[in-house]
């Protein structure tokens, strides 16, 4: 069967005060949306242009769109999208803009990793999703920005993370917890090249790992580099998608 066609939307230029940055796309199939360049009134009419095109009719290269009363919004600067067919999901991945993605490791696929995941697919994120348990992974991985590992010990995973990685701990074992952030230490150590190291957990938890990677022979300021409880303060609730909103907003937040 062949692929469905659709059109790739791009944000190609703006000017002034515009709801999304150059390089913001969305596809436009005839069933579906994926991404977004802004929403409002913006988006609906690009929508439809994109389906009309593809029901047979013609396609502007690019057009421009002034963000004011006659587009029904006041956001006062002006947008300009670029159209362009695409015929299936490998050349939407080949055609969408080098966007630059945060690389994510994240350690766990449990409930909580499980919903991490799920909204790392919206986000600028890389994701090296790794669990001891091959069977925990999703099906139907993005092609894009993401990669799933089965590995036992995962701790093994660390020495091979992308440089600049951001490392979330939550595996179903606080072994298996306790051996991934000692190798993150140890690498810390050797190379200082992962920016963020966090820990899902309680302090009591932290606690105790504190005392066990001081018997290791870290320091003081190597064990000071872990995150345990990870989130951003304020953020109650010990519901998966909390703790996943919490986890990533701090990742997102870092420099």
């Amino acid at each position: 069967m062949a692929a469905e066609a659709r059109i790739l939307v791009t944000v190609a230029r703006t000017s002034g005060s515009v709801p999304r940055e150059v390089g913001a796309w969305m596809a436009v199939a005839t069933g579906g949306v994926t991404g977004t360049v802004g929403g409002g009134h913006l988006e609906f009419d690009a929508i439809a242009r994109s389906r009309a095109a593809l029901a047979g009719g013609e396609l502007a290269e690019e057009v421009r769109y002034p963000l004011g009363p006659s587009l029904g919004q006041c956001c006062g600067g002006v947008v300009w999208l670029h159209f362009e067919r695409i015929a299936a999901d490998e050349e939407l991945a080949a055609r969408l803009p080098d966007v630059a993605l945060r690389p994510l490791a994240l350690f766990g696929a449990g409930h909580v990793g499980l919903a991490i995941a799920r909204i790392a697919r919206d986000l600028p994120l890389a994701l090296h999703w790794i669990d001891s348990r091959a069977d925990q992974f999703p099906a139907d991985p993005p092609a894009r920005g993401w990669r799933q590992e089965a590995l036992d010990p995962p701790a093994d995973a660390v020495r091979d993370l992308a440089t600049g990685s951001a490392v979330l701990i939550m595996s179903h074992s606080h072994a298996e917890d306790f051996d991934i952030v000692a190798a993150c230490l140890k690498r810390q150590r050797d190379h200082c090249d992962l920016p963020f190291i966090g820990l899902i957990g309680s302090r009591t938890k932290w606690a105790s790992f504190r005392q066990r990677l001081e018997v290791r022979g870290f320091t003081e300021g190597e064990r000071d580099q872990v995150v345990c409880p990870i989130g951003v303060p304020g953020v109650a609730g010990k519901q998966p998608g909390v703790i996943a909103v919490a986890a990533l907003a701090q990742i997102l937040s870092l420099r």
